[in-house]
């Protein structure tokens, strides 16, 4: 496999996709010794058929606002591979959505959710709606109209999307509501429902826990833990609440949060209270965090800045993509730094990255560390096909074996020989190896 050549022809078939292209820049160097090992790859253009996506759905969803204005935005729903399960994954609402953005998240979801070990393939999909200031009226009318369009390509046993940005469970009702009249049939298409009518227990905190469990688990290889630990993150939606919850729970000292606004440094932690106020400030529908330090005027606020200046043991990057560069990488290395857990998808730039492989910090890439989310989802299908719910105990003991497994698959493929472990190369060989082999089986389809 010549990765420069792969990269330069997708390049050109795709030119200005930069967040796809440097999905697929990453994994590729990670895999390219063991596809060149096993030429039954090569023969079969393994690599080729799996850079492209099985096809791109892309509509217009036209819709009335509360004005009576008629609204156009443009939907996507991108499905990817699904060698191994129906395709999977989140509809992102956000004015930032694109191709690009989508195909990079359809891209690591098919790693993401093979390491799960379930039966999921990979997709993605959104729109570039902001629900931002909409009322739950023009909400309800622009999912039913996007659903409109979608709900022809997706179903239980072929596509099952979920929440992501911008869609939580009031979207995802919206969206199922539309889907269940227009397919006449109540199945468990979507996940991340509601827990009265098919949801499952702790799916809201489940990116969170599960990134959590998975660092506890670098922190055990280096005989570590939690406890007395300072902790930086990003961002302040659910994914950062259900993070603080858990480090909190361990023992670990959560000194950061962030928005677009820039970032909060409470010294002395966030405790319960504090934890609980993170959700009320994202259901403001506010996308600032600066209302934090009137709530808790001991805490500091830095507007437009970003929280990896601030020493810590453990930073977990739980915003977006590229969030955390070369620059913010050494200061987090200059400040003493020993572990970096990737939450958000692509979260660090290469550069940051290169920064931290370079100065032996164990670093853990999204698709690896966020894969809870999904995880916790393919629970949900199963329960829903089974027509059962489980219990939170159940769940969240089903998620950490889950995120357990996907270190020690990280740990095997890996380790290098001098011990340092490098994650983001054993998740990208691990997850590889798992569809590759599956397409292989499946014949050229």
């Amino acid at each position: 496999m010549n990765v420069k050549e792969i990269l330069n022809n997708l390049e050109t078939k795709h030119p200005g996709e930069k967040e796809y292209l440097q999905a697929v820049h990453e994994v590729l160097e990670s895999i390219e010794n063991i596809y060149n090992e096993n030429p039954q790859y090569a023969s079969a253009k393994i690599i080729e058929r799996l850079v492209e996506p099985d096809r791109v759905f892309t509509f217009r969803i036209s819709w009335v606002d509360d004005n009576g204005e008629v609204q156009v935005n443009l939907g996507h729903r991108i499905q990817f591979n699904n060698a191994i399960g129906p395709y999977k994954g989140g509809i992102r609402l956000h004015p930032s959505v694109n191709l690009s953005i989508l195909k990079f998240l359809g891209f690591e979801q098919i790693f993401k959710n093979a390491l799960t070990t379930l039966p999921m393939g990979g997709a993605k999909g959104g729109s570039d709606f902001n629900p931002k200031g909409k009322s739950d009226a023009e909400i309800m009318r622009f999912c039913q109209a996007f659903m409109l369009e979608l709900w022809r390509v997706i179903g239980p046993n072929t596509d099952v999307p979920a929440g992501d940005i911008g869609t939580g469970g009031r979207e995802i009702g919206f969206m199922y509501g539309m889907y269940k009249k227009l397919q006449q049939e109540n199945t468990g298409v979507f996940t991340g429902k509601g827990l009265n009518w098919g949801g499952s227990l702790i799916r809201p905190e489940a990116t969170g826990f599960g990134g959590t469990y998975f660092t506890k688990e670098m922190l055990d290889t280096q005989n570590d833990n939690f406890k007395g630990k300072t902790v930086t993150l990003s961002g302040f939606g659910n994914v950062t609440w259900g993070v603080a919850l858990k480090v909190t729970e361990l023992g670990g000292k959560v000194v950061t949060i962030s928005g677009p606004d820039g970032y909060v440094y409470d010294e002395k932690g966030l405790d319960a209270d504090k934890i609980d106020y993170l959700l009320a400030l994202r259901a403001s529908n506010n996308d600032i965090v600066s209302p934090y330090v009137q709530e808790f005027p001991e805490a500091k606020f830095y507007p437009g800045e970003k929280p990896w200046s601030v020493k810590c043991d453990i930073a977990m990057p739980c915003a977006t993509q590229n969030e955390l560069n070369g620059e913010d990488a050494q200061k987090l290395v200059d400040n003493g730094v020993k572990y970096v857990s990737e939450v958000s998808n692509m979260g660090c730039t290469p550069d940051a990255i290169e920064v931290f492989h370079k100065n032996k910090i164990l670093f853990a890439p999204g698709k690896a560390v966020n894969a809870g989310g999904v995880a916790v989802s393919g629970l949900e299908m199963s329960q829903n096909a089974m027509k059962l719910n489980w219990p939170m105990e159940e769940v969240d003991s089903k998620l950490h074996q889950i995120m357990t497994s996907i270190h020690t698959a990280c740990i095997k493929y890996g380790t290098e020989p001098d011990g340092y472990v490098n994650y983001v190369k054993g998740a990208n060989i691990a997850g590889f190896i798992k569809v590759a082999d599956a397409m292989m089986d499946q014949g050229v389809v």
